[in-house]
């Protein structure tokens, strides 16, 4: 269930006020028990009390799933996707609308997506949730087989006209985008993209063929690959929901979907991309739930964690994140901003876009369209009283200039920027046209990352790797010593690729008085990591080696990627 909904809900029966349900919704998100548990743990209501205040305030009944029997006839009026995706279960019907037992009743986005969907009234009854979701697992199982069902229906279905690409008409391709069989089809692909950790979803046509990929842990991976011809109104469905222009399909477009997927909030970012045959769509997943915006679970070497408290506790100055993109650098930024952010200091962020909202955090979306860039925004910033601004990347040099005056004037500045290494920040500023002395005046430091695969835990497996592989890491016998490495065979857990979840690898460039004086005297980055390894500073390579060593990942996946 939505956990605020259902606090709010509460709150406005008089049942509970604020500051309970401020300890019971921590209490759901720092131990993961369900709200009703929470609730009863709290002495607030009881389990009945719980679900008949929900039932009253929708004007609906209580039902004890135990004592139900469900016909194989009920069953199949929710397909099985469509029953898992929405976690559904119908149990009877009545006055010709499906009678369903909702695991979050209050979330009115899903009872009209199924409404349009099924093509039936729908009466929600409640049900206690463990009762709801033992009884999906009984009749639908959990496996998501149903996209071959789909795409079966999507081939029999004569709802489907065969459209020649440019030659559809407005009105034809926002029916078929809006058809039951394209709405099942393109929910479930999100379904299975939210359950197997995707980031992105791609949506791309090909001449003869339409790919549909995800990206699991930095790596690409395939489905079953629909037909051809439902490139167009799948994409279109795709529009739809990003509230896009479904007519317009020269130019490149931009969208937001915000949707509750298997019971989770999740935003995807929309991009379209006109191409040869047709717009390749691509959608970047942010999953609130899967991101853990705490420093501490980063997986930093404890004396980078320790740098890196220091720095964000001091008063002015810049600090820089620094890596290809997709290196996780905006996360370790918001990491570092949720732990200064007190009620005692102003926060702000400008960023392109806004990737997660920060509870006490004033944060601000570039719009180049209008004018609103990055200078334009950090100009502002400054007559807003900050003690901390965080700039999503710096791009120009102006922004690179007010970032300078914002630290200068007694600001703590955090910023991300695009090189290969810690060392190559600095060169990149002083190509931007920054001048030396205040780059050596004003910057802390500079912590490059990457993102490494993590090998799977549940089919890790101990190996010798061979003499050339060694070799490339530059790494003696005498290193090794009676070290172990290791590989994932693959299983069922991480869908046979022998990787589930990824790592941080970090350097940290910290900028000492010789490292001032290099910089003073321009010195090219080469000098700069040589003077910087001397003084103690761990390299990428160096830390993948590491995280080697600790059987965290693989040696192929550190050097792919240092």
């Amino acid at each position: 269930m939505n956990n605020e909904r259902i606090a709010d809900l509460f709150i406005d029966q008089g049942l509970m006020d604020r500051a309970q349900a401020d300890d019971v919704l921590l209490e759901t998100t720092q131990n993961g028990k369900a709200i009703d548990r929470a609730m009863v743990d709290h002495g607030i209501v009881d389990q009945e009390q719980f679900y008949q205040t929900i039932a009253d305030a929708l004007s609906t009944e209580v039902i004890n799933l135990a004592q139900v029997e469900i016909s194989p006839r009920i069953l199949k009026l929710i397909p099985a996707g469509l029953a898992r995706l929405h976690r559904a279960l119908p149990i009877g019907m009545q006055d010709h609308a499906i009678r369903v037992a909702l695991v979050d009743p209050l979330d009115l986005q899903t009872i009209e997506d199924l409404r349009f969907a099924l093509g039936h009234d729908l009466q929600v009854v409640l049900a206690p949730t463990t009762q709801i979701e033992e009884r999906l697992k009984k009749h639908y199982g959990e496996d998501t087989s149903s996209m071959e069902e789909i795409l079966k229906q999507l081939g029999e279905a004569g709802e489907l006209m065969t459209l020649a690409g440019d030659q559809a008409t407005g009105i034809n391709v926002e029916a078929e985008a809006n058809a039951t069989p394209i709405i099942r089809f393109v929910d479930l692909i999100l379904y299975q993209a939210i359950q197997n950790r995707a980031s992105d979803i791609h949506f791309e046509p090909f001449e003869n063929e339409f790919k549909v990929r995800y990206r699991v842990d930095g790596a690409l991976y395939e489905m079953a690959p629909p037909p051809r011809r439902l490139a167009l109104p799948v994409i279109s469905r795709v529009k739809v929901m990003a509230n896009m222009n479904i007519a317009e399909r020269r130019l490149p477009q931009d969208g937001r979907i915000q949707k509750h997927i298997a019971g989770r909030a999740v935003d995807l970012r929309v991009s379209t991309l006109p191409t040869q045959f047709g717009e390749s769509v691509v959608l970047r997943v942010l999953d609130r739930s899967t991101v853990n915006l705490d420093l501490e679970a980063l997986g930093m070497p404890q004396y980078i964690f320790d740098y890196l408290i220091e720095v964000i506790h001091r008063p002015n100055g810049i600090f820089i994140v620094t890596g290809p993109t997709g290196s996780g650098k905006t996360t370790t930024l918001y990491s570092c901003l949720r732990k200064i952010n007190t009620i005692d200091s102003k926060l702000l962020t400008v960023e392109e876009p806004v990737e997660y909202d920060l509870e006490g955090i004033m944060q601000v979306p570039v719009n180049d369209n209008i004018g609103l860039s990055f200078a334009r925004v950090l100009r502002a910033f400054l007559r807003q009283d900050p003690d901390r601004i965080m700039v999503g990347e710096t791009r120009d040099l102006e922004t690179a200039q007010i970032a300078i005056q914002a630290s200068l004037t007694g600001h703590l500045v955090f910023t991300t920027l695009h090189t290969n290494d810690a060392t190559g920040a600095i060169a990149r500023l002083i190509d931007m046209g920054v001048e030396p002395f205040l780059i050596s005046s004003t910057l802390d430091g500079v912590l490059g990352q990457r993102l490494l695969r993590s090998i799977c835990a549940d089919c890790k497996t101990a190996y010798q790797p061979n003499e050339s592989l060694l070799r490339q890491l530059n790494l003696s016998p005498n290193e090794i010593g009676e070290r172990h490495f290791y590989y994932g065979r693959g299983c069922e857990q991480c869908n046979r690729t022998g990787y589930r979840g990824r790592k941080g690898i970090y350097e940290l460039l910290k900028i000492s008085d010789p490292v001032r004086e290099l910089i003073n005297q321009r010195s090219p980055s080469v000098v700069l990591k040589q003077k910087a390894i001397e003084l103690g500073m761990t390299t990428l390579r160096q830390d993948g080696i590491r995280s080697i060593f600790e059987g965290d990942t693989t040696i192929e996946e550190v050097l792919k990627y240092t």
